[in-house]
């Protein structure tokens, strides 16, 4: 292999002796969500190809077909610049220690100054042992509950592919579903304060008269804090016009 062969633009993703055909097709799953298409297997357990890995990818097949098998990690690594381990325990190894997202922070800083970036994930009976661990430049520890810290191979492939697309600016962090409307305008809502102000008015609403300005100050102020789109103020105009009908009625 050589460093030609890693796409520059993102890590790899390797998976060292994995169990299980369904966890690699789901890990495949995973990665492709977040835009990741560079997975390595290093000596998969039940051999490559795998029907069951195939039928679990689920759209991700094209990942499969591409993966780069190795028999060793050493050989997986061969053209990487720099290795993170991702594990859950404890290790008696001198390593700098990443969460999930600085750990992608790093890695996309590295690519993009021509850095080979490898990411590793350890068989799903027990992780990495501590020798995959020792080939690997820093440790990714994801913050999970001490009393059960195990992670689903794919659960923690996901769970770092979403940090790398963090650290890619693609996420945004808050949005609002318009569902065809817009926002109202300044004269809109006001125009909508002019005619609550007027039925309520009618209604007698503003008494006592000497706190009239006060209750019409406070009713604007709430006009002002509400997110109103013009669905809403359409809505408000209807519901005030079918009292007032409701109310001729009687």
């Amino acid at each position: 292999m050589t460093k030609s062969d890693l796409t520059p633009n993102i890590p790899a993703f390797v998976l060292v002796r994995p169990q299980m055909g369904e966890n690699i097709g789901a890990a495949a799953r995973a990665m492709w969500n977040f835009g990741l298409d560079h997975m390595r297997l290093v000596a998969p357990r039940d051999g490559w190809p795998n029907p069951a890995a195939v039928a679990m990818a689920s759209g991700a097949g094209r990942l499969l077909d591409n993966a780069v098998l190795s028999p060793d990690l050493p050989t997986a690594l061969a053209d990487c610049d720099y290795v993170f381990a991702t594990t859950a325990r404890d290790r008696d190894l001198t390593k700098p220690v990443f969460s999930p997202e600085a750990a992608m922070k790093d890695a996309a800083a590295r690519i993009a100054a021509g850095q080979r970036v490898a990411v590793l994930f350890g068989p799903e009976r027990a992780g990495l042992e501590n020798d995959d661990i020792s080939r690997a430049n820093a440790i990714i520890s994801v913050p999970v509950n001490p009393a059960f810290a195990s992670l689903n191979l794919a659960q923690c492939v996901l769970l770092t592919g979403y940090e790398w697309m963090r650290a890619q600016g693609d996420v945004t962090p808050q949005a609002v579903e318009m569902a065809g409307t817009e926002w109202a305008s300044n004269s809109e809502i006001e125009h909508l304060g002019v005619h609550f102000e007027d039925r309520l008015n009618d209604a007698g609403f503003f008494f006592p008269e000497h706190k009239a300005a006060s209750m019409k100050l406070n009713l604007r102020n709430m006009w002002s804090r509400m997110p109103l789109t013009r669905a809403d103020v359409q809505m408000f105009h209807g519901m005030m016009r079918q009292m007032v009908r409701w109310k001729e009625r009687d």
